[in-house]
């Protein structure tokens, strides 16, 4: 029996997201350690699912977990931005009708120090993909002054970007997250219920892994796709990723797409790709938030594709 490193959250919520779903294929855009993939599989045994990972310690390990579904599952490596292409194009639209993206690090990932997710880690790296180019070495080595202000103010949301900043570059090199978490604790916000470099480390992770921007690559091959009939059930930690998912779908669900400036309406007043299904996101309940912490800032939001 494998040893489960990480539990994944609103699990309750995604069974009852695509429960309605008999036939046809969903697919897991972060399938990571297999939780949410072996879930809807049980849940709806007459489905395929195609599950997609970057980090080969999470595919070796979902490999091994998957096994007794047997050719119901395929699991494909790489960035869910480009591989999602390559699947809608293989499947085709009408044959899926489920996405799910779970844009967060794993426990496993943050659990792990030589990977550098957390702010006591042994190293400086953060790749979800140890083959990638840039690393958390890179970006806090390497980066101008401006840049890191940057990517500390966009991502991170901290206001004393500047200082925080100037305070990295007088002090580097770093060699491991523990460093750059003690030489900045003095400037990082305090008094929430997180560490205090919890937005410092998120920033720089963000920046390392492209993450929006794959958020919002995923987004517009879902939207160029136009599915018949599927379900899209995206979970974000933080309010950027939860924005960009808001604006979206609510770009998605409207008929009229003419130009807020516009005197009268001169388009066909039905170009909604379908409809909203959660008008607030969805969270943990309490009970999965006293059993699984990393689950309090977890949110869910589905839309329906589709005119069905």
């Amino acid at each position: 029996m494998q040893n489960i490193p990480h539990i994944p959250v609103l699990y309750r919520e995604i069974i009852t997201t695509f429960e309605s779903i008999q036939d046809g294929v969903i697919i897991d855009c972060t399938m990571g350690y297999g939780g949410h993939s072996s879930m809807i599989l049980e849940a709806n045994p007459n489905i395929k699912l195609i599950a997609i990972d970057q980090d080969q310690t999470a595919i070796d390990f979902s490999q091994k977990r998957l096994k007794s579904f047997g050719d119901r599952v395929s699991i494909r490596k790489g960035r869910f931005s480009l591989v999602i292409k390559e699947i809608i194009k293989e499947v085709g639209i009408q044959n899926i009708r489920g996405i799910l993206a779970d844009i967060g690090v794993s426990s496993l990932q943050l659990d792990e120090k030589d990977r550098g997710f957390s702010f006591d880690s042994k190293t400086l790296d953060m790749r979800m993909d140890i083959d990638a180019p840039l690393s958390a070495l890179n970006v806090v080595n390497e980066y101008s002054f401006k840049e890191l202000q940057k990517v500390l103010l966009e991502y991170g949301e901290l206001r004393n970007c500047k200082k925080i900043a100037s305070a990295i570059v007088d002090a580097r090199p770093f060699t491991c997250a523990k460093e750059l978490s003690d030489a900045t604790l003095h400037l990082l916000p305090r008094g929430k219920k997180i560490h205090p470099a919890t937005l410092l480390m998120q920033a720089i992770r963000i920046e390392v892994n492209d993450e929006l921007g794959e958020l919002k690559s995923l987004l517009q091959s879902l939207e160029e796709a136009s599915f018949t009939d599927a379900v899209i059930a995206i979970i974000s930690f933080h309010s950027l990723e939860d924005r960009i998912v808001k604006q979206t779908y609510t770009r998605w669900s409207k008929n009229c797409i003419c130009p807020a400036e516009a005197m009268r309406c001169s388009c066909s007043k039905d170009n909604a790709l379908g409809k909203i299904l959660t008008k607030k996101p969805l969270t943990a309940q309490e009970d999965e938030l006293k059993n699984n912490v990393r689950s309090r800032s977890a949110k869910l939001r589905i839309f329906k594709m589709g005119k069905k």
